[in-house]
């Protein structure tokens, strides 16, 4: 009799296993099945996964910190993921290589401080602003420079395909080109160009962690209107587009935009 119950506890427990490795499996199958699903809706080259194009080297945009990929902008590319139900894949990119690779399919979007203009409209999609930007100029603290509008004929560094190179361009400055913010300011510093236009976040970085740095900043004031930050697509993925414009706005909605911006920049700047 004893010998009997036992087989019988056996046979039920094996049972039970059944039912309960069943289960797992349908709800891994149910969730992968969901992944895909979203992949194929929204066109993403690869299936499950985000693929997001970035510098990964301007702090406190995305950058690294003891190896590891960080940022705000990196932050904001894995809670969208999260709300598209994939997961988030990093491609650090040159910035003036950034947007051209958007045409090679490098990545399915990209997120890295990217203003939009009406050029860039023509030819791309931009996601609803995650940031309003407005623009500074940095110059040594010694520059006889007082207003934004006396840099036209001076030497003023900039990444060539960015806004801030547009805007110089059209104040009657001369570029000189550079590979991204902190050789900018490196030539500002060393007194080989009279000045760089960045944006006031990116400058609440260099002074976190340049407190006593020989620059000095200049509100460009109305000389330059507040850009609008967003995550910028070709125009075949307007899917996705509209996908990542519903996310940012639920993450601003739920705090969650103020909350990384107050964390890496010590401020809001996503709020007009």
């Amino acid at each position: 009799m004893k010998k009997w119950l036992k087989k019988l506890g056996v046979a039920v427990l094996g049972v039970a296993l059944a039912v309960t490795l069943t289960a797992c499996g349908q709800s891994s199958n149910k969730t992968s099945s969901a992944s895909s699903a979203a992949s194929s809706s929204l066109g993403l080259q690869k299936s499950g996964t985000l693929t997001i194009g970035l510098e990964g080297t301007f702090k406190p945009y995305s950058y690294r910190e003891n190896g590891n990929l960080t940022g705000f902008e990196v932050d904001l590319g894995k809670a969208v993921a999260k709300k598209l139900g994939v997961k988030a894949k990093f491609v650090p990119t040159k910035f003036d290589s950034l947007i051209a690779g958007l045409d090679v399919n490098k990545y399915d979007v990209v997120i890295n401080d990217i203003a939009e203009t009406p050029a860039r409209e023509n030819k791309y999609l931009f996601s609803t602003p995650y940031i309003y930007s407005k623009s500074q100029l940095a110059v040594k603290k010694s520059s006889s420079i007082k207003k934004i509008t006396e840099i036209k004929g001076a030497k003023i560094a900039q990444t060539t395909t960015s806004n801030n190179a547009a805007d110089a361009k059209r104040l009657g400055a001369t570029v000189t080109p550079t590979d991204g913010f902190q050789q900018s300011i490196d030539l500002v510093s060393q007194g080989r160009v009279a000045g760089t236009i960045n944006s006031r976040e990116a400058f609440y970085a260099f002074f976190k962690q340049n407190k006593h740095s020989d620059i000095r900043l200049i509100d460009a004031g109305s000389s330059i209107a507040t850009s609008k930050i967003g995550a910028i697509f070709t125009k075949k993925h307007a899917k996705l587009q509209k996908q990542v414009s519903k996310a940012i706005q639920e993450l601003r909605q739920d705090g969650t935009l103020t909350k990384l911006s107050k964390k890496y920049f010590g401020g809001d700047v996503t709020k007009k």
